[in-house]
């Protein structure tokens, strides 16, 4: 049976990461291009950081989930061997693609909060025709890492369960014996 804590543990660090990546979205740098006070350059200014601490935020929250969740389900490296059943087959499945969706979530943050933090220090001078470069981030970086955080928290409760019918009945080679079971001789 699934530990109840574990998944609601699970379900509220993946929810708290979905809304930082969310967060992180919505207020994503701007910048404008703005002129000195006596005309001889323009230059870029940024507007507030704050989605790259969201996004950041929301990398590590979703890193403490998959953790937790692989610590309990002891990531299929340690402990008895599963019952062979479709519980099994199905918890290998959502294993694989519950890395899969967690490894997208996490470059999409990663990358975005490292794009969203890198400002254009360049300027033109003596009024250029050509504006500088302001560059920020894409929009829909932090869209898609909130995205696939929703996809890895579907995808990993299923696992957790998944795993724990297939861990209530442990299989155990030859019935269970641990030697040949010997009668009395006459």
């Amino acid at each position: 049976m699934a530990s109840k804590l574990i998944m609601i543990s699970v379900f509220v660090l993946d929810l708290i990461a979905f809304g930082l990546a969310v967060a992180a979205e919505q207020r994503r740098s701007t910048a404008k291009v703005v002129t000195d006070s006596e005309m001889n350059y323009n230059y870029c200014v940024y507007d507030s950081d704050i989605s790259t601490g969201y996004g950041v935020g929301a990398f590590l929250f979703l890193m403490a989930s998959q953790v937790l969740i692989m610590v309990a389900s002891r990531c299929f490296c340690c402990g008895k061997a599963l019952n062979p059943s479709g519980s099994r087959a199905c918890a290998v499945i959502l294993f694989i693609v519950c890395w899969l969706f967690f490894l997208i979530a996490e470059i999409c943050l990663f990358a975005g909060s490292v794009r969203n933090a890198y400002h254009t220090k360049y300027r033109t001078i003596f009024g250029g025709e050509d504006p500088p470069s302001c560059q920020t981030l894409r929009k829909g970086v932090f869209g898609a890492g909130a995205a696939f955080i929703f996809f890895t928290a579907i995808v990993s409760q299923f696992y957790y369960d998944s795993y724990s019918k297939a861990r209530g009945n442990s299989f155990q080679p030859y019935g269970g014996e641990a030697g040949v079971g010997m009668g009395t001789y006459k």
